[in-house]
């Protein structure tokens, strides 16, 4: 029986992929951003369909918001959420994944969020930057020692995993096996391919979950300074089950993981084919914070997310009704040039870059855009001052996603003779 069903499951995620393969080549642009070459560069698609005006309707059947304005009123506003409304369906997709809050609408989404605040209150921010700086100049010291190096391999992973890791008590040893499980968990953001594909998914989360398992019998025996004694300790209290204290776990390492390693990549290959602004970052390193912002809004880590209209609203002027469904394009969002001047320039002293809605908006605002930002400043800083002559000896590599945008392979050279 189980065989049956994974033939069945199998059949089906091949044929919505198939499906969208088809509509891809015969021009349908949302359709395209799911699939190479599109999807390697989505900005020339994300501007066709701009162009179409604030929302563009799939030959699949839903809708994308392609505008700032669009795509900030449906992050903001309460009359839409992540949670379908009862009786609303998405053919062809599958929950394969219980990312905590991240998946809930308020009042379970403010419960459990708040749970989680004191991991990244100011007061924890200010305490992680000394260990933060320390992990930053450890890996490049290790890094640097070779001269060429894998951006990605050697810096830009292993520095938000240790630090996450750091952040929930996690012991160092394990860092390796959560760079594997992260990758494959981040991608499945997309959704699974094949049968196959979400095996490894379920593989992988299992083997996360009983990684958890294992540390939070630890930190019951023997309780720690660290975000996971403080979880153990409101579920031992009621206010978490043992699922929901996996999955806020879980939450927490792959949002930690995702966004920091790619707002690093993308940004240094960003300043490396921009080499003026690279130039400018090496003579001003107080220029990383604002540098940090514009990578953020000229190549977001997460291209894009979703919501369901709860009521009847109008949005730029095209009504949505209750159960409607809108893949909100935070990338095109960014790149909106009634919104932000000239937004195919990359420039890291924009003034108004920071206005950018990489970070989500509204009652789902990334609570962990603190963290993220404060490890891309400190990465950012510490190659323009350590690495003034850094430049690639390859083209960087893409891996294969759609709503996480990221780098798998990105060869440089410290330039030194």
């Amino acid at each position: 029986m189980q065989t049956i069903d994974a033939l069945r499951i199998d059949a089906r995620l091949r044929a919505a992929h198939s499906l969208s393969w088809l509509s891809a080549q015969t021009g349908d642009h949302p359709s395209r951003l799911l699939h190479h070459p599109w999807r390697d560069n989505p900005y020339p698609t994300y501007r066709r369909m701009r162009s179409q005006g604030p929302f563009t309707t799939s030959k699949l059947g839903f809708r994308s918001a392609n505008t700032y304005e669009a795509v900030s009123t449906l992050l903001r506003s309460r009359d839409f959420g992540v949670q379908p409304p009862a009786g609303a369906a998405l053919p062809g997709q599958f929950d394969i994944i219980d990312l905590s809050f991240l998946m809930l609408d308020p009042p379970e989404h403010t419960r459990l969020r708040a749970l989680a605040r004191p991991a990244f209150s100011p007061s924890r921010m200010a305490g992680y930057r000394t260990e933060i700086e320390k992990i930053t100049h450890e890996l490049l010291d290790t890094a640097t020692a070779r001269r060429d190096f894998d951006l990605m391999r050697d810096f830009a992973q292993p520095l938000p995993i240790a630090v996450i890791s750091r952040l929930l008590g996690i012991p160092e040893s394990d860092d390796a096996r959560f760079v594997r499980i992260g990758h494959t968990i981040g991608g499945a953001l997309d959704g699974a391919r094949s049968a196959g594909h979400l095996r490894r998914i379920d593989e992988a989360s299992a083997e996360l979950d009983a990684l958890f398992d294992r540390l939070m019998a630890e930190r019951r025996a023997r309780p720690r300074e660290d975000v996971i004694s403080a979880l153990v300790a409101e579920a031992d209290d009621g206010a978490l089950t043992p699922a929901a204290l996996r999955a806020m776990c879980r939450l927490l390492l792959v949002a930690g993981f995702e966004t920091t390693v790619n707002l690093i990549g993308n940004g240094v290959m960003a300043l490396l084919r921009h080499r003026e602004q690279w130039e400018r970052l090496v003579r001003d390193p107080g220029l990383a914070p604002g540098a940090v912002e514009e990578v953020l809004r000229f190549d977001s880590p997460v291209q894009m997310t979703t919501r369901w209209a709860h009521t009847e609203s109008t949005v730029q002027g095209r009504r949505l009704q209750p159960g409607d469904y809108a893949l909100c394009l935070i990338g095109s969002a960014n790149r909106d040039p009634d919104r932000f001047e000239d937004p195919d320039r990359f420039d890291i002293t924009r003034e108004d870059a920071s206005d950018h809605l990489s970070f989500s908006s509204g009652a789902h605002y990334c609570l962990g855009a603190p963290l993220a930002r404060l490890e891309g400043e400190i990465a950012l800083r510490a190659l323009a001052e350590r690495l003034p002559r850094l430049r690639p000896t390859a083209v960087p590599t893409r891996r294969g996603t759609t709503v996480v945008r990221s780098l798998s392979r990105f060869p440089v050279t410290t330039g030194t003779p």
